[in-house]
């Protein structure tokens, strides 16, 4: 969840204060790490989604404000648009059935807010990017009302000197549009997936969260229309670098699958937040030094694909636990729990290896994977280790479905619960289908009216059942 803020217009003297906490946050953080004094409690996981608020006609609906005051659960926030909202799932310990219990709160809480929605005439949907969006529906009249927002936007706009937003992405279409905010952040809609690590090996996780972001992204696609354009399998992944772009080098953009791996330390993510990027939000806090305000707000401007972020346990113990941004919202709470599932498994798979896997295949590679897997989806072709490429289908049932299975029995995780959840995604890989797929095959069939396309979606998303036995 965002951390809201008192004020949106800063002074000098407030960016050179909270530079220096800033500094003296992330050496204390640094300290903590060397020594020990971050939880070693063992890994748990969660969840973040993102949804959509539509109306009957299947289009945004901006009633966020009226919505959550109604629902009246600290589990749900809102987002940057009135059209949007975030569920928050409780973390579960990764061992004996918790990706039965993760579904089972996140269908349940689901399940309550979608009736919530239906009380005001609109209805929830997971979905990456809304077909129905329209650029006239991301103006700043349908921002939500809380200051951070307004900050950000106001402090983006000033790294930019005021030069309006470029967004171009070459796909099945061509789709070029001038945006003068933020505001087209607010399409792009995710499955936000969480492990709490033990912070002396997070290098090692964080490593293996960019080496399965290609496989991860292609296998969960669910967003190729954008503006009745059909774009990429992923089209929230150049749409989210785009939206919030900044001026200048490409060192300090702050949508970014980064530029190498760790070398030794999680901390280094940390040192190059201070020397990279600029402080968007210099908001003060009256927090004592260990609760790392700073470091934390500061890191939350910084839309790392796969980020490090820091929170606490129950008892007040900080921990390290790492965000893998890269699975768009839905198709349904099945789908979601099942591409935890897969990542879960895999990341504590791969950085469990004796040899790291990051010394095996090229950062270039992994990062070529991660746009092509955005850009094709199943289609995709993927590097591996040994300079192998292999198609989606291949290299998920010979190569992630499998380890997968061995990090999520190695977690603790029940031999059935394993292949119980990993055999959605074995289905969904011999079908061939995918939400992206099944958006695509339903305009084929019926033709492009995206209204259509959503109504059908939400009334299968309802059941439940997994996407690839949607009817088309």
């Amino acid at each position: 969840m965002g951390q809201e803020i008192g004020e949106s217009h800063f002074q000098p003297a407030d960016f050179a204060e909270f530079d220096r906490r800033l500094r003296a946050e992330t050496a204390l953080l640094d300290s903590l790490v060397a020594d020990g004094g971050l939880s070693r409690s063992p890994p748990m996981g969660g969840f973040e989604l993102e949804a959509w608020l539509v109306d009957a006609a299947g289009r945004p609906a901006g009633v966020n404000e009226r919505y959550l005051a109604r629902l009246a659960d600290p589990l749900v926030v809102p987002e940057l648009a009135t059209f949007n909202v975030e569920l928050n799932g409780p973390p579960v310990e990764l061992q004996g059935q918790p990706l039965t219990r993760l579904h089972g709160s996140l269908h349940e809480l689901w399940q309550r807010c979608d009736q919530v929605a239906g009380d005001l005439g609109c209805r929830l949907a997971m979905i990456g990017i809304l077909p129905t969006a329209r650029e006239s529906d991301f103006t700043l009249s349908q921002m939500s009302g809380l200051q951070r927002y307004r900050a950000l936007n106001e402090q983006l706009l000033r790294l930019r000197r005021d030069i309006p937003l470029q967004i171009d992405i070459k796909g099945v279409d061509h789709l070029h549009a001038i945006h003068q905010d933020v505001m087209l952040e607010a399409a792009a809609t995710s499955f936000q997936i969480h492990i709490k690590v033990d912070a002396l090996r997070a290098g090692r996780y964080y490593n293996a969260s960019k080496i399965l972001s290609g496989p991860m992204v292609a296998l969960a696609a669910n967003s190729p229309y954008l503006f009745g354009h059909d774009l990429w399998a992923e089209t929230r992944v150049p749409l989210f670098e785009q939206a919030v772009a900044v001026a200048g080098s490409k060192l300090a953009q702050r949508v970014t699958y980064g530029l190498g791996y760790v070398a030794d330390s999680i901390m280094e993510c940390y040192a190059a937040n201070m020397e990279r990027f600029p402080v968007l939000l210099p908001h003060l806090m009256d927090e004592p030094p260990e609760r790392l305000a700073h470091l934390r707000l500061h890191n939350g401007t910084i839309w790392r694909w796969n980020r490090p972020l820091v929170g606490f346990d129950d008892d007040g113990t900080p921990h390290l636990r790492l965000e893998h941004r890269v699975v768009p919202a839905g198709p349904t709470a099945l789908d979601s729990i099942a591409n935890a599932a897969l990542y879960f498994g895999a990341v504590h798979a791969l950085a469990g290896r004796t040899i790291p896997p990051e010394h095996e295949l090229p950062f270039a590679a992994a990062r070529r994977n991660f746009y092509n897997g955005a850009q094709y989806g199943l289609g995709a072709t993927l590097e591996w280790v040994g300079g192998a490429e292999l198609p989606m289908d291949r290299f998920c049932a010979d190569v992630l479905i499998p380890l997968a299975h061995t990090g999520l029995v190695d977690l603790g995780v029940a031999e059935s619960e394993a292949a119980e959840w990993l055999g959605v995604l074995r289905e969904r890989i011999e079908t061939g289908i995918n939400g992206a797929t099944w958006q695509r095959r339903f305009v084929a069939a019926h033709g492009a009216d995206m209204a259509d396309l959503v109504q059908a979606y939400l009334e299968h998303q309802a059941s439940d059942r997994p996407v690839h036995f949607w009817p088309v």
